[in-house]
């Protein structure tokens, strides 16, 4: 562990209080559903920014928060102090190391703009807008996580500001401790400023989408097609499964309009020729799909295999980590969220395993699990109760095998951050916790009680 002498505390950060000009602008995010009124917004330039709002807080025994985009708020939140990073935004590339340092308001369409410059590619997720740094401290899943495990896995440094106000420079080799738990921790330990972090020799990949009708094909009768396929598919392929009933607005296109579609997602770093002879068999037991966006594709464009929506919008999610795929168990969960719900409900079936069960020195838990559920509930109309309360009767259909939550698709549930890790790293965090911030300053997130 290096504390950062070098760092000066700014004399006039930018800050703002309710009622002044900019105030709501600076809190408005992705995610539209949950409401935060801090009492003091610092919109840091730099990490010395940081420092004093953490120095200000600590001073006054108030709770910290830290948005960069706010995909990820963990619910309504009243005073405090809340750290808006969306400035610190500078991505630097180093082709020769392979490497890339960011800045913890940098979003992951920046890092793969730049790390594809020079034949490079970061370990992001499916959507260009989410931020880096939130991301990885929550594990981070890639589009290609088969192949490459997860984004925190590939991290080399971190810049963070303790509770005591102490920015430091963090290292597997510095300070173990605090390196790995600040890798999967979340935001427990602190505010990262920057992190620096591993890039991928990728340039092109075949990927895409197969999606099906989900009236006209039991999604039962794909989701056992589709468990056999991947038991058959190589760690250089990474899928998953969604399925969604499209709202009836006239935004839409027509044969959207109330439908209800079933997708397969495929990313895959094997050459196009490879792609469609594992994908073959899968298309053979499905039969000819609604839409086939399967081809060979520059890495930037790997964001259309998912299609996740840009604007804000407000939604509530949660997620379960399961052992094995009992196909009959999450058929159940996807009827519970199909056209005979009440609401609009996003289900997605994540194949996991291969890089991805490696272990790793840091805080990513349930490596074992072979799948992961993720139900995203969008909350135009509905109550966040009610998105909650369905979906728990939703993951009851796989409570047999469910083994914990995913930090990273937990999107409203900062009261309950029960399963979010296994026992063993629950403890971990805990003590470190108790070292560096024992009077839970940073608690306005999936908080270690």
């Amino acid at each position: 562990m290096t504390p950062r002498n070098d760092i000066s505390v700014s004399t006039s950060p930018a800050v703002l209080r309710p009622g002044d000009a900019g105030y709501d602008d600076e809190l408005a995010g992705f995610q539209t559903g949950f409401t935060h009124r801090p009492d003091a917004i610092y919109a840091a330039a730099g990490p010395e920014d940081v420092v004093a709002a953490v120095r200000h807080a600590a001073a006054g025994g108030l709770p910290v928060g830290v948005q960069a985009t706010g995909h990820g708020l963990p619910g309504d939140a009243e005073g405090g102090v809340l750290i808006s990073t969306r400035r610190m935004d500078e991505v630097t590339v180093d082709p020769v190391a392979r490497t890339a340092r960011v800045g913890a308001g940098a979003r992951w369409g920046a890092v793969a703009a730049a790390a594809t410059e020079h034949g490079l590619a970061p370990l992001n997720g499916s959507a260009p807008g989410v931020g880096v740094v939130g991301y990885v401290l929550g594990g981070g899943l890639p589009v290609l996580a088969r192949e490459f495990g997860y984004a925190a896995d590939h991290v080399t440094a971190v810049d963070v500001v303790t509770a005591d106000g102490a920015s430091r420079h963090v290292t597997a080799d510095s300070d173990p401790g605090l390196f790995g738990g600040l890798l999967g921790g979340g935001a427990n330990l602190g505010v990262v400023t920057a992190l620096e972090m591993g890039l991928v020799p990728v340039t092109r990949l075949y990927g895409g989408f197969l999606a099906y009708d989900g009236r006209a094909t039991d999604p039962a009768d794909i989701l056992r097609a589709y468990a056999r396929w991947t038991a058959t598919v190589p760690a250089t392929l990474t899928s998953s499964l969604a399925a969604l009933v499209y709202p009836d607005l006239p935004m839409l296109p027509p044969h959207l309009r109330g439908q209800y579609v079933v997708s397969v997602r495929i990313a895959s770093t094997g050459s196009a020729e490879e792609g469609e002879r594992l994908v073959a068999p899968l298309r053979a037991a499905l039969g000819p799909a609604v839409t086939d966006t399967l081809r060979e594709m520059p890495y930037g464009e790997s964001p259309s295999i998912h299609n996740d929506p840009e604007f804000p919008h407000a939604y509530y999610g949660d997620s379960v980590f399961l052992d094995e795929l009992d196909v009959a168990a999450v058929t159940g969960l996807f009827a519970r969220c199909g056209p005979a719900a009440d609401a609009m409900h996003v289900v997605q079936l994540n194949h996991l395993g291969g890089a991805l069960s490696r272990p790793a020195p840091n805080a990513v838990p349930y490596r074992d699990a072979g799948w992961l559920v993720r139900i995203l509930s969008p909350l135009d109309g509905s109550s966040k109760e009610a998105a909650r309360a369905h979906q728990g009767r939703a993951f009851a259909a796989v409570a047999g095998h469910t083994l914990g939550r995913s930090l990273n698709f937990a999107f409203g549930g900062g009261d309950r951050p029960e399963g979010l890790y296994d026992a063993g790293t629950r403890k971990r965090l805990a003590d470190l916790k108790a070292a560096y911030d024992p009077a839970n300053l940073f608690r306005r997130n999936y908080n270690l009680r």
